[in-house]
C-alpha cells in the first residue's frame, strides 16, 4: 500500500479538526501527538502517521460526539491508556478538562508524559496503576473512558468505583456481540450503573462503524468493588 504524503496527512488532520470545530492551536498539538506516535520507541503497532491519523486521532476524537465528554471543567480518566489514546487527543481538544491516563506500564506512562510535554498539553497526567488499584481515583471522576481495554463487563467493574454519582462511562467498542452487551448490562446493575445508549460512529470511512457505549452512575457502587487485581478479568461480572 502506498503511504500517504506528509501533505495528505496534514490535510486529513485538518479535515478531522474541521469536523469537530477544533481551532488551529489544537490541530498543531494533534500533529505533535502524531510525531510522538511515529517515534522509534512509541508503544504502538500503528505509528505511521498516514494510519495513526485515523486509527488514533480520528478514533479518539469521535468521543467528542458524547455530551458528557464535552462538559467543561471535568475530570476524565482514560483506563488502560496504552500509548495515550484516546486520552492525549481528547486532552488537546478539551483544554478545560483534566485527564488522567491510568496505565500499568511505567514505560508507557513515561511516553505519555513526554508526548504531553512536547505537544504542550498540560491538562493530562499519567498515573502508573492498574485500573482496579487506582485508589486515589475512587469516587472522583466525572467521566471514565476506555478503548481496546477489556470486555464490557470488565470495563464496567473497573469504572464504576471511580465515578462520581451522575458520572458517565464511555467505552469504545468495535462490533460487540449481544452476549457482551448483555453481560455489560448485568454488570452495570451490580455496580450502580445504568446503560444509556450506544452511539454508532464512523471515525474514518475505511475503518467501519464502531460503538461508543454510554452508561451513567445512578447508585453508589457496593464496597466490595473493585475486586482485587486480576479478578475482574478472570471472573467477569454479568456472566451466564
Amino acid at each position: 500500500m502506498k503511504r500517504a504524503s506528509r501533505e495528505s496527512v496534514a490535510d486529513r488532520l485538518s479535515a478531522i479538526c474541521q469536523e469537530h470545530g477544533l481551532d488551529p492551536e489544537v490541530r498543531s498539538k494533534l500533529a505533535l501527538i502524531l510525531e510522538g506516535l511515529a517515534g522509534e520507541h512509541a508503544p504502538t503497532a500503528v505509528g505511521e502517521p498516514s494510519e495513526a491519523v485515523d486509527v488514533h486521532i480520528a478514533d479518539a476524537l469521535s468521543g467528542l460526539e458524547v455530551p458528557e465528554i464535552l462538559d467543561t471543567d471535568i475530570l476524565i480518566a482514560d483506563l488502560g491508556s496504552g500509548c495515550g489514546v484516546p486520552g492525549l487527543p481528547l486532552a488537546a481538544a478539551l483544554p478545560r478538562a483534566s485527564v488522567v491516563a491510568v496505565e500499568a506500564s511505567g514505560r508507557r506512562c513515561d511516553f505519555i508524559a513526554a508526548v504531553a510535554a512536547d505537544a504542550g498539553i498540560p491538562n493530562i497526567t499519567a498515573t502508573k496503576a492498574r485500573a482496579e488499584e487506582w485508589t486515589d481515583g475512587l469516587g472522583t471522576c466525572d467521566v471514565v473512558i476506555a478503548r481496546a481495554l477489556a470486555p464490557l463487563a470488565v470495563i464496567v467493574e473497573y469504572a464504576a468505583p471511580l465515578l462520581k454519582l451522575g458520572g458517565a462511562l464511555v467505552a469504545w467498542k468495535g462490533s460487540p456481540s449481544d452476549d457482551e452487551l448483555d453481560s455489560g448490562a448485568r454488570a452495570a446493575e451490580l455496580t450502580g450503573l445504568e446503560v444509556l445508549d450506544s452511539a454508532a460512529v464512523t471515525p474514518w470511512p475505511a475503518g467501519g462503524q464502531r460503538q461508543l457505549i454510554r452508561m451513567r452512575k445512578v447508585a453508589e457502587t457496593p464496597q466490595r468493588f473493585p475486586r482485587r487485581a486480576g479478578v475482574a478479568a478472570k471472573r467477569p461480572l454479568g456472566g451466564n
